[in-house]
């Protein structure tokens, strides 16, 4: 091989990543993925080499992250105060930790010849594990790239997302064995097995997992359009305050839904005459409130949604705290940093409960989950299939006018269509959106602007048998995969050094 190929490869593989971003929203051109990532297997295949498909790999990553998720700068610069050079260098080490997992991935499939054809189990694998691993951080897994409508989401309510991602991963290595393959017979092979695994896909998503239950809810979803660099200031809460009264004396819907944290005041600070004027409009409406606030009890703060009625204990505590933002991690290593060059308010909660009973408003059971706790779809199903009704409420505005909370909306698509439930979204800036079970949009208001989106929505019962199952089986199947490689591999081994 030529000495200079490695390095071309490897910059072409960093293109590559780069245009993965493209696969997932706000874009979705759904078979970007599948081009970008044969073109990565194809590139290891001609490295055959462990340590430059290691850096193929990271590079891949490097490329899909720095440009997928480098709206984190924003919110340790802008809004955090941390100093440009700092949180340029904080945003691309914590993109080169996410890229080091693809690139395990390229050396373990360049191993050995026959760990090549691995690649869908270890790439599948080691996105559960980066979707778990010091809290996890599962955004733009590759399962996400096929949603909302693409065939292949048609797997999403039986195997769920990282199903999904090994579906991706198996038809792009495939791909990558099209472009190698000079046999007429064997091409025709591979190209069919591609198209029957897209018309099942597409079959499967003319099922329908769950059933309706009971009657239409009317809903009134609030996005105050509240400015993350002003939301915490104590001069602007009688504004903040102001803003939502006044939204909140528009709504018609039987529930009335306020974004994450939607008041930056403890609970108990909340004015009295704020909550006798929205309980009023409430008892008119026969509605119920549910409200994004701080709780504290005793010496801990929880992040919560709770139901405003004066006879009504009903609180959801966010269980799944995002790191460095709502709790310091390693805090004898990172506190410094906090101390001197960060101004993240809030940043010291305790976590709720995994496991919370479901909310029951009216004729619905609402499971709750708060910011990108809908990022993992193996705690959403905890609370499923007692509940009816999916509801987020999030505060994308920490990452301004970028790609985040589109990519955010469609995560919340995702765990529409792997639980059969509908999701409505409450935010501050957008994306706030009614989600019908199949991940369609059906209303939205548009970003950074004040108001309220009025719609109804549809409870569901039964369960998807994602639900039921969850990520074991595919997580099980890509161990007992390699377990068996692994066996087969050393029983080879043993055999050789006998002879």
């Amino acid at each position: 091989m030529n000495k200079h190929y490695p390095f071309l490869y490897i910059a072409i593989s960093f293109l590559l990543g780069a245009l993965s971003v493209l696969s997932f929203a706000p874009f979705n051109y759904h078979s970007i993925s599948l081009i970008s990532l044969s073109g990565l297997f194809y590139i290891w295949y001609k490295l055959n080499h462990a340590r430059w498909s290691f850096l193929s790999g990271l590079f891949f990553g490097l490329g899909l992250f720095c440009f997928g998720i480098s709206w984190i700068y924003i919110s340790l610069n802008f809004y955090g105060g941390m100093p440009a050079w700092l949180a340029y260098l904080s945003t691309f080490l914590f993109c080169l930790f996410l890229a080091f997992f693809i690139g395990i991935v390229g050396w373990l499939s360049s191993h050995r010849k026959s760990s090549f054809f691995l690649i869908p189990f270890i790439w599948t694998l080691f996105e559960w594990i980066r979707g778990w691993f010091l809290t996890g951080f599962p955004w733009l897994t590759m399962g996400y790239s096929q949603v909302p409508s693409s065939p292949l989401v048609g797997f999403l309510p039986v195997i769920g997302i990282y199903g999904v991602t090994f579906i991706v991963t198996f038809l792009a290595l495939i791909l990558s064995l099209v472009l190698r393959d000079k046999n007429k017979h064997s091409l025709l092979i591979k190209l069919s097995a591609i198209g029957f695994v897209l018309l099942s896909g597409q079959l499967l998503k003319n099922i329908e997992w769950t059933d309706r239950i009971g009657e239409p809810v009317t809903v009134s979803l609030i996005q105050g359009n509240i400015a993350q660099d002003i939301k915490w200031q104590k001069e602007t809460i009688s504004q903040t305050l102001n803003t939502y009264q006044a939204l909140i004396q528009k709504t018609k819907g039987q529930i009335i839904l306020l974004p994450e944290t939607a008041l930056p005041l403890l609970m108990e600070y909340i004015p009295t005459t704020f909550k006798e004027s929205i309980l009023r409009h409430a008892s008119k409406e026969q509605s119920h409130i549910l409200m994004g606030a701080i709780e504290r009890q005793d010496t801990k703060y929880f992040n919560v949604v709770l139901n405003l009625k004066k006879d009504s204990s009903q609180v959801y505590r966010k269980s799944h705290l995002v790191p460095f933002g709502e709790f310091i991690p390693l805090k004898f290593i990172f506190q410094y940093i906090y101390t001197h060059y960060l101004n993240m308010p809030m940043n010291d909660l305790s976590r709720g409960s995994i496991h919370q009973t479901p909310m029951a408003i009216g004729n619905q059971k609402i499971a709750f989950n708060i910011c990108y706790e809908d990022v993992f779809g193996e705690e959403i199903i905890q609370s499923l299939p007692s509940a009816t009704l999916i509801a987020n409420v999030s505060n994308d505005a920490w990452y301004g006018r970028s790609i985040a909370a589109y990519q955010h909306l469609q995560f919340s698509q995702a765990r529409a269509i792997e639980t059969g439930r509908m999701v409505i979204r409450a935010t501050n800036t957008g994306a706030t959106a009614i989600i019908d079970e199949h991940g369609i949009l059906i209303e939205t208001l548009p970003e950074f602007t004040e108001g309220v989106l009025e719609g109804s929505v549809q409870g569901f019962k039964n369960a998807t048998p994602y639900v039921l199952l969850g990520n074991w089986p595919v997580i099980s199947l890509c161990f007992i995969a390699l377990l068996g490689w692994f066996v087969r591999h050393s029983k080879l081994l043993w055999i050789l050094k006998k002879k």
